[in-house]
This record gives C-alpha cells, sequence and structure tokens, in this order.
C-alpha cells in the first residue's frame, strides 16, 4: 500500500434472471439487497429473436412456461412495463439498478432509463459494436473478463478509453458454480497492474470465503447472485446466495474494507497506553 485509505467497495447484487419472469420476486430480490445494504441491483436483458437463432428457440425444452426454449426464454425476460415497475420501485426505496445488454437493441431499450451505470457482461466483452454502444453513454461501466484472454480485455479497454467512458474491469471465471481452485484471485492484481484502472470480482462460486479473500485484495467493485432460495427453477441459482448469506457477505466486506486501512505503519493513537503500560521498564520514546 502507499498510504491511501482503501476505496469504499461497490457490491452489486445480481438479480440477473433470477426473478424468473415475476415482478414480485424480483421486488422481494430488490429489499435482500436494500436490506443487506448492497449499493445496487443489476438485471439482464435480451432481445430474444436477436440473441437466439430460431432453431435453437424451436428446440425443446422443459419448463415451467411451456416445453421449447422460446417458451422459457420469454418466460423468463422482462418487458418495458416490468421495467418501469423496477426503476419506480428501486427510487423509492433508495438503491440502485442497472442492467446488462445482449444485444445493442436491449442496450437502447435501458438507456431510456437514465441509469448510473452500465454493465458489460462476459459473453458480450467481445461484441465490439455492443461495446462501442454502451461507451458512447458514457456511464460508468463494470466490465465483467470471464472467458476472455489479454486481447479480447484488452480491446475492451481501448474501445472505452477511446470514447472517455469511466470503467472498471470485473475478474470473473464463467462456470456456473465456480470450484474455488479456480477463481485465480491473483488475476484481481494481474489487471489492475496490466491496465491501471480499477479492478473488482464478479463471482460465482458457492459460498462466501473466496469473495472475501477478493475485498482483501483490494477490489473496487463486489457482484454476487443473489436468490431467495437454491431450490428455485433456474440455471443461475446454483450459483447465487441465499438472504440470510448475503447479508452475511454485505457486513463481512463492510468489515473487511475498514480493516484494509492505508498500509503506513506507525503506532496507532489506541496503542499508546498499553506502549506506556508495557514499556514502563524500558528507556523507550517512538522514533516517528
Amino acid at each position: 500500500m502507499n498510504g491511501k485509505k482503501s476505496k469504499r467497495i461497490f457490491i452489486i447484487a445480481e438479480i440477473g434472471i433470477n426473478h424468473n419472469g415475476d415482478i414480485d420476486i424480483a421486488k422481494q430480490l430488490i429489499d435482500v439487497a436494500k436490506t443487506a445494504g448492497a449499493d445496487a441491483v443489476k438485471f439482464q436483458k435480451r432481445t430474444i429473436d436477436l440473441v437466439y437463432s430460431e432453431e435453437f428457440l424451436d428446440s425443446p425444452r422443459e419448463s415451467p412456461w411451456g416445453k421449447t426454449q422460446r417458451a422459457q426464454k420469454e418466460g423468463i425476460e422482462f418487458g418495458i412495463d416490468e421495467y418501469i415497475e423496477i426503476d419506480s420501485y428501486c427510487k423509492k426505496i433508495g438503491i440502485e439498478w442497472f442492467a446488462s445488454a445482449w444485444d445493442i437493441e436491449s442496450q437502447k431499450f435501458l438507456n431510456q432509463f437514465g441509469m448510473r451505470y452500465n454493465k458489460v457482461a462476459s459473453a458480450m466483452i467481445v461484441y465490439e459494436e455492443l461495446l462501442k454502444e454502451v461507451a458512447s453513454e458514457k456511464r460508468h461501466t463494470f466490465i465483467s473478463t470471464g472467458m476472455a484472454g489479454i486481447n479480447d480485455i484488452g480491446r475492451a479497454v481501448e474501445i472505452f478509453k477511446n470514447a472517455d467512458c469511466p470503467f472498471e474491469l470485473m475478474h470473473c471465471v464463467s462456470t456456473y458454480p465456480m470450484d474455488d481452485e479456480d477463481a485465480n484471485l491473483n488475476c484481481i492484481i494481474s489487471l489492475r497492474e496490466l491496465y491501471k484502472c480499477d479492478v473488482g470480482y464478479s463471482g460465482h462460486e458457492v459460498g462466501l470465503a473466496v469473495s472475501y479473500a477478493a475485498a482483501a485484495l483490494g477490489i473496487s467493485s463486489l457482484e454476487r447472485h443473489i436468490t431467495l432460495s437454491h431450490a428455485m427453477y433456474g440455471s443461475d441459482q446454483a450459483a447465487s446466495v441465499e438472504p440470510i448469506g448475503f447479508m452475511q457477505l454485505v457486513g463481512a466486506v463492510r468489515k473487511i474494507n475498514r480493516a484494509m486501512g492505508d498500509g503506513v505503519k506507525s503506532v496507532n493513537d489506541k496503542e499508546v497506553t498499553i506502549v506506556k503500560k508495557l514499556r514502563a521498564h524500558l528507556p523507550w520514546e517512538s522514533s516517528e
């Protein structure tokens, strides 16, 4: 450390598609994030017919909404009415919200809400036209780096720098759930040194320990998926944190953040009385 106090970690509760297309569940998850002390909630937005091929959408998939991939994808996708309600609800209870778009049409859709933040999902980091669209909005953007090599990340950084758009990278491993031994948290340090920017962590692991370790490495932001219950329908539920766990996570990360300090070694003011007691028999005085 160089004498600078650690910045407050920006904590994002990733709701994603864990609402299962139900606005009431979405609100409950927003409440979980707010109660725990998160800074923001995040969703995902897709234009189904642009993101998926017709062949894929017509293929079979059993779900609560029907027997095809299309029925499932459309069943969990929010439209304008739901996002108006989300925007209103988040403003009412006092928490930021934003979303990651998976296509340019979805990004333009989200832009109408005037949010403070944008997110580039790991899958989209190679979609240069979308990156340029996001960067053109000049909102602070979180860029996840799962499934990306140095060349992919470097190109994304170049696009955002050329657009003069504020951003930070987020170290991420895109497995659901991620095995702890795959976390490779030292990438947080590597990315920060290589690109001279803030680096956060977007985690998909089971449990909280890896996220605590990431917090201790000086991340600028932390994103974890949240769910009401691991038993709920959905591919992301297993890699998500339930309400009690998320409250523990936020509380511990805030404590870790405070504990990191500024890295300057000195006699703490609170140690002075202890010094006088324990060194009373010594001819000692502070060298500072």
